[in-house]
């Protein structure tokens, strides 16, 4: 057959092939279609499955997450100070929350909660359907396991992806969690407004209570801030947080969770809330002693802990601090007419009681009682005493109190210029503030050796004057330090390290660091309470008077500097040393006679009447047996024992060195008196003439005039001065400028202070 024939057979149409029916082609291409769009949906669900959970953590990752839980601070006695947080959250147990609150969140949430494997698969696609049809993520359907796997890992934008990351961490929370320890960590994770993080944080915020104190009505009000915390605050939008609070009970009543009783009965109750706190931000808020606080904090727990961990580790901080007293001591200085400091020490310890460093530090960040360089005025005069007396002078022992002028025209003048008393003992020239007898006495004394006892007990300060103006506190110091050294007086001796957190507790609960005292033997034993017996002798009937702490063993010292520009009262009682400090920052004068015994002393008399009434303090100080002193009744104005008519002052000597003639200005014999080897003496000064010691000079007086040899009219009496003593010049005389401002060059300007806050602040990433 030819090709053309073979081509017409099998095109003719008896010849034409059979088609298939229309209707079968379709569907088995349909069917093919599907089944490579399922393949390709499977290849595509793989590549973004696996693209998802490739920056997923994993289940050891999930298992070694801490949250950012609120460091608190607590005082001596376990009150809490204050918090330090990021997100204001403590977290507690699951059985130390009330199961109303446990309802009310279930009702609210996730009822289904404990029926779930952590996704709701028909809810999930329902949520995804709308999400497509809407273009983008509108529907929710997140169970608590997915809201805490968002809170933990994830970010709150609404996208596919975020909430296919969601449901991949709630079915991996689901196998590593029970349900119990999923609702814990899910009622400790959760914001719930004005800051607060967690339920512990919220029914502190809102209601002032404990989580396991929270009643039906309250549990509902807070499950209906986790929807929107902002738009459901009751603090804000009251009528908005009641709607939700009637939705959450009413879902609470239709569970058969609540009777339908305690619905009717609660429904309409308005919420008793805590009248809320004006904070800062977070990381600033410093609401309970933020002098005290801000000290730790930029001093000691950042440098050594760093930010996240103190604001977001849940340290447990114990300090040494006495909230009670601290707080009676921020009371005082905020009623302050100037501003100043308060400190108060354990001088058998260190652990600072309380500090306190201005009127208000919203205003002001400058803390006083630790950056402020300050002259101390005739506070530091215990210092020049402590190193007479560690030469071996004793209290009894006289001075002069006369005019002075040194080759410079430096002409150092007392209180009352135009008063002077002559010779006085040492003891009266403490007692009384005499500048005169201190700048003799330093002289004496030798300017390196007051210097180095002030180091020894504590004074760090780089302002130390090498001249003989220190002696009459023209160093440039802070309250603390000063403070430090008058604890060595109180404790017999010791320099103590003040410290103020005794330990640190990690979030389990593992101690990170202990503190206890640290105390060095600085001076002599016999030294401190000879000092301390002449400090209490300033309250009894010197310038401190109005210090005296009844029932207390009491010793202090007021200070005064130039034109009144700073006052101080520094002292103590048994058990506790406390300094206050008044002055302005701009070095204006305080006005008037604002002297230490005027704005200072009373300052401190309320505070330390306060702090004895809360402390359990004996009321004697201690005298060791290796003091070797014993107490000896003097006269005030000679210092040989006391007789009748004398101003009688029980002091502190050395064993053996107390006189055993009676004073014979008193009725004493003066015979006995000069030939007493235990006699006091008359220090002379290097800068003393025989004509200055000649004029001011103590002389004993018979008890009655002498008979004349010739029977006839009593002859004159013979006055005879005591024995003098003019030790050799150790070093030479340095003498101060006549024309010395010592505040042309302020080592601690407040303003320096404030701008060092803010740059500690942006260390420590606490500011922008």
């Amino acid at each position: 057959m030819s090709s053309t024939a073979r081509q017409d057979t099998d095109f003719s149409i008896e010849h034409k092939p059979k088609k298939r029916p229309f209707i079968l082609s379709f569907f088995s291409s349909l069917l093919l279609l599907a089944v490579l769009l399922c393949a390709a949906g499977a290849v595509a669900m793989i590549f973004f499955l696996k693209d998802v959970t490739s920056s997923l953590p994993s289940y050891q990752d999930m298992l070694d997450h801490q949250p950012s839980l609120a460091t608190t601070l607590y005082d001596r006695n376990g009150k809490v100070i204050t918090q330090l947080f990021q997100e204001n959250r403590t977290w507690v147990k699951l059985d130390a929350v009330s199961p109303w609150m446990v309802k009310a969140i279930l009702a609210a949430e996730d009822s289904s909660f404990y029926e779930h494997s952590g996704i709701r698969p028909v809810a999930v696609i329902r949520a995804g359907l709308v999400d497509i049809f809407h273009r983008g993520a509108k529907q929710g359907a997140s169970t608590i396991t997915q809201q805490l796997a968002r809170n933990l890992f994830l970010s709150s934008e609404k996208t596919i992806i975020r909430k296919a990351k969601e449901a991949v961490l709630a079915l991996r929370l689901e196998r590593i969690y029970t349900k119990d320890q999923l609702l814990e960590m899910y009622l400790n994770t959760i914001y719930m407004g004005h800051g607060a993080y967690g339920i512990e944080a919220a029914a502190k915020t809102y209601f002032g209570k404990q989580p396991k104190e929270l009643g039906i009505d309250e549990s509902a009000v807070l499950a209906g801030l986790v929807a929107a915390p902002e738009k459901y605050s009751p603090f804000r939008h009251a009528k908005n947080s009641h709607v939700r609070k009637a939705y959450v009970m009413r879902r609470m009543l239709d569970l058969d969770w609540i009777s339908n009783e305690d619905y009717k009965r609660l429904i309409d109750k308005k919420p008793a809330l805590v009248k809320r706190r004006n904070r800062e931000t977070s990381s600033l808020s410093l609401d309970g002693a933020p002098y005290f606080v801000s000290y730790i904090l930029f001093n000691q727990l950042l440098p050594v802990y760093g930010t996240d961990k103190i604001y977001r580790g849940g340290l447990k901080i114990h300090t040494t601090i006495d909230l009670d007293i601290q707080r009676k001591a921020e009371e005082i200085v905020s009623k302050m007419p100037h501003e100043g400091a308060l400190a108060a020490i354990d001088p058998n310890t260190g652990e600072i009681i309380a500090l306190v460093g201005g009127r208000d530090f919203n205003k002001s960040k400058f803390n006083r009682a630790t950056q402020a360089y300050r002259q101390p005025g005739s506070a530091f005069k215990p210092f020049v005493y402590a190193a007479a007396i560690e030469q071996g002078y004793r209290g009894i022992d006289h001075i002069l109190d006369a005019p002075l002028e040194f080759s410079n025209g430096w002409s150092p003048t007392n209180y009352s210029s135009n008063k002077y008393d002559g010779e006085v003992t040492l003891m009266t020239a403490l007692a009384k503030s005499i500048n005169t007898s201190a700048v003799r006495l330093a002289q004496i004394d030798g300017i390196e050796r007051v210097a180095g006892i002030a180091r020894r007990l504590g004074i760090t300060t780089p302002y130390l004057p090498d001249d003989l103006s220190l002696a009459l506190g023209s160093a440039s110091l802070t309250p603390l330090e000063l403070l430090v050294a008058y604890s060595a007086f109180a404790n017999n001796g010791y320099r103590v390290k003040p410290y103020s957190v005794r330990e640190v507790l990690s979030r389990n609960g593992d101690s990170l660091e202990q503190n206890g005292p640290s105390m060095e033997s600085e001076i002599s034993s016999t030294t401190a309470v000879e000092v301390r017996s002449m400090l209490q002798q300033v309250t009894a009937w010197g310038t401190g008077t109005r210090a005296k702490i009844d029932g207390y063993e009491t010793f202090g010292k007021t200070g005064t500097t130039n034109d009144y520009t700073d006052a101080w009262f520094v002292g103590g009682v048994p058990g506790l040393v406390a300094v206050v400090y008044v002055g302005n920052d701009d070095h204006k004068p305080l006005g008037g006679r604002s002297t230490g015994s005027v704005a200072a002393l009373p300052v401190w008399r309320e505070f330390v009447s306060y702090a004895v009434a809360k402390m359990n303090l004996p009321a004697t100080f201690s005298v060791p047996a290796d003091a070797e002193v014993e107490a000896v009744s003097v006269c005030r104005k000679t210092g040989f024992l006391a007789a009748p008519g004398c101003q009688t002052v029980t002091l502190l000597l050395p064993q053996g060195q107390a006189p055993s003639a009676t004073c014979p200005w008193h009725g004493g014999s003066s015979l006995e008196a000069h030939s007493d080897e235990n006699a006091p003496v008359l220090l002379l000064a290097p800068v003393d003439d025989e004509i200055s010691a000649e004029r001011y000079a103590m002389r004993l007086q018979p008890k009655s005039k002498p008979m004349s040899s010739d029977g006839g009219a009593p002859a004159e009496a013979e006055t005879v001065p005591l024995p003098q003593k003019k030790p050799s010049l150790n070093e030479p005389v340095k003498l101060p400028s006549a024309t010395a401002d010592p505040y042309k060059k302020d080592p601690s300007q407040m303003s320096e202070m404030e701008a060092k806050y803010q740059q500690l602040l942006k260390k420590y990433k606490l500011i922008e």
